[in-house]
């Protein structure tokens, strides 16, 4: 049988799969293929529920709560210190500009439409963005992945950290994106693929040098110690488990998106364990 993961092609997710991706995890006759693309092209593809497993943006995953369950393992977050970025060249307006953004399903999109719901965006792949704050294209970009540890070096400063922002509200983890399994697998599939899947991140942590190495291949030129501290960011024991408050945070989220009119309807967590 041939179950296909979907997840961004970055150094974290890498990390993460490792196991799976190398066949250090055994699920016997399943045979897990992976497929990489950027996360708002994933969680438009979830919309139709295109395959079994798929990484999520938490944004997105009220329009797709019908197709797919969220795993409590697999899970991103930013903590009180970090989390997206909104970033500009210095001396920029904080309140007057257009922002460009990694997509509209994305997490830090609604992040950012919480914090400043009138903001004027553009949408631009987010590998793409810090050239175009650099090159003046935008006013500010929001940023998600490994530009976050690399922006000062373009000139660039933090307007926002959303990480920090979230916490002083609300004490609690910043909740960014997790992986979905279809509902229409049988219930004990979908069990046996969240334990890999948990499996594979216990793995890569216990393994680390390895696992880093594997995805350095995804880090866009950051050198190894960059690559290891961004995937300590967002790999670590939450993301083996998110635990209450981790599920307290998505909840928290996804009812502050509906009740501000940035999410079209109420959603009820569900989790497969």
């Amino acid at each position: 049988m041939k179950i296909t993961l979907a997840h961004s092609p970055d150094a974290d997710d890498a990390f993460m799969f490792y196991g799976l991706a190398t066949g250090k995890i055994d699920t016997g006759d399943v045979k897990i293929e992976h497929k990489l693309q950027d996360i708002q092209t994933l969680n438009e593809w979830a919309l139709e529920g295109r395959y079994e497993i798929t990484a999520l943006s938490f944004h997105a995953y009220p329009s797709v709560q019908k197709k797919y369950a969220m795993c409590v393992a697999g899970a991103s977050f930013g903590e009180k210190d970090y989390g997206p970025l909104l970033v500009r060249l210095p001396y920029g307006s904080r309140y007057h500009m257009v922002v460009g953004v990694p997509g509209t399903k994305t997490t830090a999109f609604l992040l950012l439409k919480l914090w400043k719901p009138d903001v004027e965006f553009k949408v631009i792949p987010f590998d793409k963005i810090l050239n175009a704050v650099v090159s003046k294209e935008v006013d500010a970009g929001l940023i998600i992945h490994e530009g976050q540890l690399f922006y000062e070096s373009l000139g660039l400063e933090s307007v926002l950290n959303f990480g920090e922002w979230w916490y002083a509200q609300h004490k609690l983890p910043l909740p960014l994106g997790g992986n979905g399994i279809r509902r229409d697998l049988s219930k004990e599939l979908q069990h046996k693929l969240a334990g890999w899947l948990r499996a594979s991140i216990e793995y890569s942590l216990s393994h680390r040098k390895e696992a880093v190495q594997h995805a350095l291949q995804y880090s866009r030129d950051l050198p190894v110690e960059k690559a290891d501290q961004f995937v300590g960011m967002y790999v670590n024991e939450r993301t083996v488990d998110m635990g209450d408050d981790g599920k307290k945070a998505v909840q928290l989220l996804l009812d502050l998106g509906y009740r501000n009119k940035i999410i079209s309807q109420p959603t009820q967590m569900d989790w497969i364990v």
